[in-house]
């Protein structure tokens, strides 16, 4: 190896180290680290719903922002006067994700609502755009096992699996940069749900038939709505429960 390769080599790798200092400090921040868990469930946020949720002005919430959107976190958006915030990509969303993986060595919540809320987190909630807890897990379990998931060589859809899921009427997405199915790590259960274009577009489905709703955060209520279409994905709706 040359003088002039070992150069390039130490250069590139002095500036990744300068880069992963820099995405590691946009986190350190609590505020912003609030902020984009909150924007974890997937859904648009005012600059003052973001305030509101990391506990700040909203001047500071609109610098912190600012700093999130420069160091490609999140995205703005316009519509009328106000400024709606969103997470840039599902890539950005998983990094978040995993990271908040590490915080679960912290003491459990104190109080009865604190809680609570942690009990519904982990029975079903939404990664990103995505299902995810105890109801995510199972949706991955129930498709392997009633061969609607192919996990023989990487992961894959079967033909019964895109029978099964045009039955329920969940449109099948286009392949593109984005995987139709990748296996991610549930914080909570310490095994895999599946992340991808599908089951983002199950959970599009799942809200817009009422078989689940949206709960407080990124917390998810399965419906009794869910019971026949989740069976056909092989879970069983009451034993989750």
């Amino acid at each position: 190896m040359s003088a002039g390769t070992d150069t390039s080599l130490a250069y590139r790798g002095r500036m990744r180290t300068r880069g992963l200092a820099e995405t590691a400090a946009v986190l350190a921040e609590p505020a912003r680290a609030a902020m984009c868990l909150a924007l974890l469930d997937g859904r648009a946020w005012t600059v003052g719903e973001l305030a509101t949720a990391a506990g700040v002005a909203p001047s500071t919430a609109s610098e912190h922002v600012s700093t999130l959107d420069g160091a490609g976190f999140v995205e703005s958006l316009k519509q009328g006067r106000h400024r709606y915030v969103r997470i840039a990509d599902a890539q950005v969303a998983a990094l978040i994700e995993r990271l908040a993986e590490h915080t679960d060595h912290r003491p459990a919540p104190a109080g009865l609502r604190a809680s609570i809320r942690a009990k519904h987190l982990t029975a079903a909630r939404t990664c990103y755009d995505h299902l995810a807890g105890r109801l995510g897990v199972a949706v991955r379990a129930g498709m392997v096992d009633h061969g609607l998931v192919d996990l023989s060589s990487g992961i894959s859809l079967t033909s019964q699996g895109k029978s099964v899921l045009a039955e329920l009427d969940v449109p099948l997405p286009l392949a593109g940069r984005r995987p139709l199915l990748r296996d991610c790590l549930d914080w909570t259960e310490r095994t895999e749900h599946l992340g991808g274009g599908v089951p983002a577009a199950l959970l599009d489905r799942a809200l817009a038939a009422g078989w689940v709703r949206r709960g407080d955060g990124r917390a998810i209520t399965v419906t009794p709505a869910a019971r026949e279409p989740f069976a056909a994905l092989g879970v069983d709706i009451d034993a989750q429960r």
